[in-house]
């Protein structure tokens, strides 16, 4: 029995056992749903060929040739991926718009005996949820910001507030970036932009609108990844609480928490040439001799006084006042622990001050 599924909530999507993304390895790499799992109905190559095919030759041929690669390939699933599945297997699947791909799968899983859904629109109707959400939607989001200078320890108090209940959108995490010219993760790429949306949107979609978000304070920008605006803009009008730390105590949570990327070969001094636009040579100059004798200390105090905190002053002075600030003497676990529960005290009383 094939199914038509047309509500993609995350109630409907639990109640399949596996969500299978039937589309071609690249489609699936730019982005797709929730958890899915790609099993390709059609290789990269054999699309293209499929594809060519039907524009330039003749579109009988092109859908009789699909149809032996796709029975073909969905064989090598059976026998692979889905060989150990119980008769009560419950897939949902989808392809580009809910055409050929998913349906000649999901006929062939309905022969077994396996009750199959497949999203109605395929992909394109889960893409104009995630566009419609993020981009038009006039909807308020209510969200409260974790501010605070360069190393004051903002990423740490939000994943301790996350796990003391609050509700967060680690956005770092999902973009897979820090957020500054030095804050690239060495050997592993960020996330396609369509992706990170997917996963920002169905971070949100599970939040309650009745309590404030709490975020880390954020450029427009995350590496390579741009905040959608309507995000932005709700971040932006936001209020928000500042973390406030002695800067010696910054520059050592500095050192520690980018010790990845400066144990990278080569990775500091790319970065901070990165920074001679904003600077006079002869102090890129400095910064490089202090990262060439590996006095990350330093490096990490000069870069605070010098670039980091005039430019975020700068910034915060744009937005709205803060409507708390938590001081934080040390930067260890206890002190991290002590900041995010006040945190999540006034995530539940935005307003309040607390010193």
């Amino acid at each position: 029995m094939i199914e038509p599924v047309a509500d993609l909530s995350p109630e409907t999507l639990s109640r399949y056992d596996c969500v299978i993304d039937v589309r071609s390895p690249a489609e699936f790499a730019e982005d797709h749903l929730p958890d899915a799992i790609n099993m390709p109905v059609l290789s990269n190559e054999e699309r293209a060929e499929v594809g060519t095919i039907y524009v330039r030759d003749s579109r009988f041929r092109a859908r009789r040739l699909g149809a032996a690669l796709i029975a073909r390939n969905v064989a090598r699933h059976l026998e692979n991926a889905l060989s150990e599945k119980p008769a009560k297997f419950r897939p949902l699947l989808y392809c580009w718009r809910g055409g050929m791909r998913s349906h000649a799968m999901a006929t062939i899983l309905s022969a077994i005996g396996w009750r199959t859904g497949v999203v109605e629109g395929g992909y394109k109707s889960w893409r104009r949820m995630v566009v419609d959400a993020l981009f038009t939607s006039v909807d308020a989001i209510s969200f409260l910001r974790l501010d605070g200078a360069t190393g004051s320890g903002k990423t740490a108090v939000l994943r301790a507030a996350m796990r003391a209940g609050a509700q967060a959108i680690d956005l770092e995490a999902l973009a897979h970036h820090k957020g500054s010219v030095f804050g690239a993760a060495p050997g592993s790429a960020q996330p396609p932009q369509k992706l990170f949306e997917s996963r920002l949107f169905n971070a949100l979609r599970h939040m309650d609108g009745a309590r404030p978000i709490l975020v880390e304070a954020e450029s427009a920008h995350i590496g390579r990844i741009t905040l959608p605006r309507r995000v932005w803009k709700a971040m932006a009008a936001s209020p928000c609480v500042v973390l406030a730390a002695p800067q010696a105590a910054r520059a050592d949570q500095i050192v520690h928490a980018y010790r990845d990327f400066i144990a990278a070969p080569g990775a500091v001094a790319t970065a901070i040439d990165r920074l001679r636009p904003f600077h006079p040579k002869e102090r890129i100059a400095e910064w490089q001799a202090l990262a060439a004798a590996e006095d990350w200390r330093a490096l990490a105090a000069a870069l605070m006084a010098l670039h980091y905190d005039p430019l975020y002053a700068r910034a915060r002075r744009r937005g709205p006042a803060p409507v708390a600030t938590v001081k934080i003497d040390r930067l260890d676990s206890d002190e991290i622990e002590r900041a995010a529960a006040l945190i999540v005290d006034l995530t539940r009383v935005v307003g309040v001050p607390l010193l």
